[in-house]
Order: structure tokens, then sequence, then C-alpha cells
């Protein structure tokens, strides 16, 4: 009967000397076969949606809708999450510009983290961090050893974070960073608001 409360502080009553956050939009146009991807799968996910509420109604047919938003989003982060067994090596448009824009804000300085709802999406980020030397950390539900790859972060051993959005957004005080990025926005914008001012 009695619903729990939530209690939050604002940030100009607890951290009053931090600059106000900046934000920026970054939007993706994809081209060539990743676009070709996309298009072919929401013109069958759509067909397939409109009849499963043609016969079942629209109550009984939320997960098919959400089954085709999810391979719509995955085919927007990179074509290879699809898991297809076409055997073609589809370009990543996003993953491209995260690389341009992680490289560029390293060379700055910056210390920057990386949220993901996709575990095997930070796996694509890690393998070209790698053909390129960035030093990261990673954190997803799982990582056993959650302390160390925080330490690493926050003491200046890895310059990037790599978090999955569920086990990062709430527990975490990344004071280290000064860039967040999310790769891939979430279904509930507190949640990722949360993750963010972590």
């Amino acid at each position: 009967r009695v619903k729990p409360f939530l209690l939050r502080r604002t940030k100009g009553e607890v951290a009053t000397e931090l600059p106000a956050k900046s934000e920026i939009v970054e939007r993706i146009v994809l081209e060539g076969s990743q676009r070709d991807l996309y298009d072919s799968i929401r013109m069958s996910m759509s067909e397939k949606v409109r009849k499963a509420i043609a016969q079942r109604g629209l109550a009984r047919s939320h997960i098919i809708v959400l089954e085709a938003l999810l391979r719509m989003r995955q085919a927007c982060c990179d074509p290879a999450l699809l898991k297809l067994d076409d055997g073609v090596q589809r370009p990543s448009a996003k993953l491209d510009r995260l690389m341009e824009m992680v490289l560029e804000l390293l060379s700055e300085g910056r210390k920057i983290i990386i949220f993901s709802q996709f575990t095997s999406m930070l796996d694509l980020v890690r393998n070209r961090f790698e053909l390129e030397s960035i030093r990261y950390s990673v954190l997803t539900g799982e990582t056993r050893d959650r302390k160390s790859a925080i330490d690493g972060f926050q003491n200046g051993a890895s310059d990037v974070f790599l978090v999955s959005l569920k086990a990062g957004g709430v527990g975490l005080n990344l004071t280290a960073a000064d860039t967040v990025i999310i790769f891939d926005p979430w279904w509930n914008p507190a949640v990722e608001e949360q993750a963010i001012d972590r």
C-alpha cells in the first residue's frame, strides 16, 4: 500500500564547485551495406509485427514488438551484434565514429567512460581499442574483481572505462572521468541520467 520513497539530492546541493554538464547529441548516418541491412530488418519485422497484432492483438504481441525494436537497435550499433551467418563483413558507422571521437578526446588528455547496454558491443569496442593500443578497463555483470576495474580507471592505469549500463548504473562514483559517452541510448532516460551523474 505504501510505495517506496526516493530521496535525491541535486548536484547543486552536493557539489557546487562542479561546472554545468554539457550534452552533445551525435547523429550517425547509416550508409551502404549497414543501411541496407537495417532497412531489410525494418521491413521484415514490420510485416511480422503487423501480422502478430492482426492475429493476437497488441496486448499479446509485446514480445514480437520488443524483438523488432531490439534487432533494429542492434543493426544500428553494429551489424555484428545480429550474429548473421552470411559471411558478409559489414561496416559499423557508430563504431567508426566512436573510435574517431575517442582518439580525439584522448589526444586532449580526457578520461572517458563509455556505456552500452550490450556487453557484446563492449567486446567489439575492446577489439578496436586493442588494435589502437588504447588502455581501458571493463565493468560488466561478468566482471569478477569490480574494485580492480574501478581502481584501474580512477588511478590512471586506463584512460577509458567500458561499462555496461546495468552493471555501472548504480553504486559507482567515478570522479576521474570528464567525458561520458552513451553508445546506445537506453529505454529509460532516468537510468541514463543516473549512470552519467555517477
